[in-house]
This record gives C-alpha cells, structure tokens and sequence, in this order.
C-alpha cells in the first residue's frame, strides 16, 4: 500500500510542475509592457525585441491602407514638456481594422519595436471613448455633431 501512495504522489507532483511550467511559460510569451511613445523612446534599445503595447494618437493624414499592411503614425505629447513624438506603425496582423480607427483616434498597437525606427503591430485597438473630442478641439468636426 505504501509503494502506490508513493507513485501516486511523485505521479501527482510530475502532473502539477508541468502544469505550473506550460502557465508560467504561456504567461511570459503572453506579458507585453504598456506604455506610450515618449516612454518608448525614453526605454531606448532595451525596447528592441520585447512584446510591447504603445498607446498614441493616430497623425491625421498619416493612413495608408495596403494590400497585406496598414501604416500610420502615432504620436504623443509629454504633458510636462509639451515635446510631441512621433512612432511609425506597420500594423500587418490579420484581422480587420477596427471601426474606430481613422484621424486623430486613440490607438494601442501591439507587437514588436525594430532599429529602424517602425512599430510592428500584430494587433492594434482603437479606443472609441472620446472619439470626436480630438476633431472637435482641432476645428474639424462642429462642436454640435456627434
């Protein structure tokens, strides 16, 4: 009786380290840092090849829909230094752009960042919560549509 409770429990504990192992794994495959473009740029060459989230607003006249790509530029303002920077963005993932997504929209990209300077994304959203509020500031939309 002892020999089987002894083969159980190794038996039990293979079953749980392998599990903890494949969630400890998928966790950091899945872990990407949020942050906005003026962090981005502040993190320098550590940001190259971690999984990354960057949020900005989306450079008015900055979209051009291609065939298997999107590209367009983001930027963000320091509030501090009221300095605005600029990313370029190839977003190449495969599902559709969002319906929020056009001029002067809050997006969060999500991918990879490379030396030269582009912002791949394999996911993007685009925040919808003020979506006009931009446009309206900017003179573009009339303080009374919606």
């Amino acid at each position: 009786m002892q020999r089987k409770q002894i083969k159980f429990v190794v038996g039990s504990l293979i079953i749980v380290v392998a599990l903890g192992f494949l969630a400890f794994t998928g966790f950091q495959d899945n872990m990407s840092y949020y942050q906005n473009v003026s962090e981005l740029y502040a993190s320098k060459d550590v940001a190259y090849g971690r999984r990354l989230r960057v949020e900005g607003d989306v450079v008015a006249g900055s979209i051009e829909k291609l065939p298997r790509e999107t590209r367009f530029v983001i930027s963000h303002t320091d509030e501090v230094s009221k300095v605005t920077q600029t990313l370029r963005v190839r977003y190449v993932g495969t599902d559709a752009l969002p319906d929020t997504f056009r001029d002067y929209a809050q997006a969060v990209v999500e991918g990879s960042y490379h030396p030269d300077g582009v912002f791949v994304a394999k996911s993007m959203t685009a925040k919808c919560a003020s979506k006009y509020e931009k446009e309206k500031a900017a003179g573009i939309i009339p303080a009374t549509e919606n």
